[in-house]
Order: structure tokens, then C-alpha cells, then sequence
């Protein structure tokens, strides 16, 4: 079922998402050649905390850290380890945070130092994949037209596009429905609705699409080791387009 949240709840969840974006900022800070990833996840966890939050993703089906902490050809879901950081490398950050009772996730893919030129184009063209779904979103709009164009902008750059992860409803829950591919037909799917908020989230790769899952049973990396990038928002649908809940 999908849920439409009230004024009041969506300032509950845009007070989660402020979190989540101060927490990213704090994460960026310190994030440098050296840093190992179990550091960023320890920092991640007590900054939200230290500030009433939860970090929702801690002991989520079994999930052991605080945030995922994904690295070049690592797709999400990345575990804090003594990894150590090193110049060149790029790092998602995919955070939700709890606040009151809601839900806010968001993502950021970071360099460390200076990257190349693939890298940084990868991340360019990602955060502009979100961009143009998230330019499709207002209510009366298909969902499909979001993912659809999502999808266009990425062929368009030459960049693969995860199929096996998708972007979802959030709330009260971290996952609530509609499931929201990176890819799909326009005018196809579930109409929006003022009210209804969503985590959009694509996930994007320098060589092709395809993925696979280590022995940890959770991170997921590229099939060919290129690198990939992630970025997210939570949104709320509005009449006339869209807000984006973990800005600042």
C-alpha cells in the first residue's frame, strides 16, 4: 500500500533528511587518503546519534554497520572495514536516518583526493541521471516517466544502469512501495500523487551493468570491477513538481 503522508509528517521526515544531509557534510570533512571505512562508518553512527538520530540501516535484516560505505566498483551496500582509503578511490556514502518516528535516506558518491577522468565523469553524469528523473516528478505524472528518463540520460552518457536495485517508497519504514527502477517505459505505472514520498536512487556504472554479491552476503560490486557511483534524495511528490527532503 502506498502511503500519502500529511504536512506533518513530511515535517517530520524533512527534519530526518536535514540529518542526513548535515551527516554527509560531516562525513565529507573528514574523508581523505588514509581514512580507513570502518572509521567513516563509526563517525557516521555517532554523529547522528549525538544528534537524537538513529542510523536505521544498523542491524536491518542482520546489515552490521551504521551506513553503507561503498568503494569503486562496489555498487552499495559496503561494511565499514579496515579498508584503508587511498587517492583516486571514490566512496558512497548511503545513509537513512531515523528522526521522530521517520525515515530519511539519501546517498552520495565522493572522491578521495583526486580521481581520474572516468571517475569524475561517472559521477558527474550519475548525480545528473537523479537530476532529470527527479525533474520528471509532480503529481498526475506516471512513475514510469521518471524512471524511463533516468534511464535515457544514462544511455545517453554511455553508462550502465543497475537493474537488480531499485529506488522505493519511504516513511515511517525504509522501504515502503512503489518499488522505482532506473529504467522502465514512459507513461507506464503508478500515477503520482501529491503527498507521496520517495527515495529515487540510480545506480550507475563506467563499464556494463552487470553485478554480482561477495561472500559477506551484502555488498554488491560491477561483474567487471568499473567503477560505480550512487546517488539519492528523498523527495515528496507536490502538485506542481517536487521537494527534496535531505537537502540542507
Amino acid at each position: 500500500m502506498i502511503v500519502i503522508k500529511t504536512e506533518e509528517e513530511i515535517t517530520k521526515m524533512r527534519a530526518a533528511g536535514h540529518l542526513n544531509y548535515l551527516t554527509r557534510e560531516h562525513l565529507k570533512s573528514i574523508i581523505r587518503p588514509g581514512i580507513t571505512t570502518r572509521e567513516i562508518d563509526e563517525a557516521a553512527g555517532e554523529f547522528i546519534e549525538a544528534h537524537g538520530g538513529i542510523p536505521s540501516s544498523k542491524g536491518y535484516e542482520g546489515y552490521p554497520g551504521n551506513i553503507c560505505v561503498s568503494v569503486n566498483e562496489e555498487v552499495v551496500h559496503g561494511i565499514g572495514s579496515d579498508r584503508v582509503l587511498k587517492n583516486g578511490d571514490i566512496v558512497s556514502l548511503d545513509i537513512v536516518v531515523e528522526l521522530d518516528g521517520y525515515q530519511a535516506d539519501a546517498c552520495e558518491t565522493v572522491p578521495v583526493g583526486d580521481i581520474n577522468k572516468e571517475k569524475a565523469y561517472l559521477l558527474k553524469h550519475t548525480e545528473g541521471a537523479l537530476y532529470a528523473g527527479l525533474n520528471e516528478i509532480k503529481a498526475g505524472v506516471k512513475l514510469g516517466c521518471v524512471s524511463a528518463r533516468i534511464e535515457d540520460y544514462a544511455k545517453k552518457h554511455n553508462l550502465g544502469v543497475v537493474r537488480e536495485l531499485v529506488g522505493h517508497g519511504i516513511g515511517r519504514e525504509m522501504h515502503e512501495e512503489p518499488d522505482v527502477p532506473n529504467y522502465g517505459k514512459y507513461n507506464t505505472g503508478i500515477t503520482l500523487k501529491a503527498g507521496m514520498t520517495l527515495a529515487i536512487e540510480p545506480m550507475l556504472t563506467a563499464g556494463k551493468r552487470y553485478v554480482r554479491i561477495l561472500n559477506d552476503d551484502w555488498t554488491i560490486v560491477t561483474q567487471d570491477k568499473k567503477p560505480s557511483a550512487h546517488f539519492e534524495h528523498t523527495i515528496v511528490v507536490r502538485e506542481d513538481g517536487y521537494e527534496i527532503l535531505t537537502g540542507e
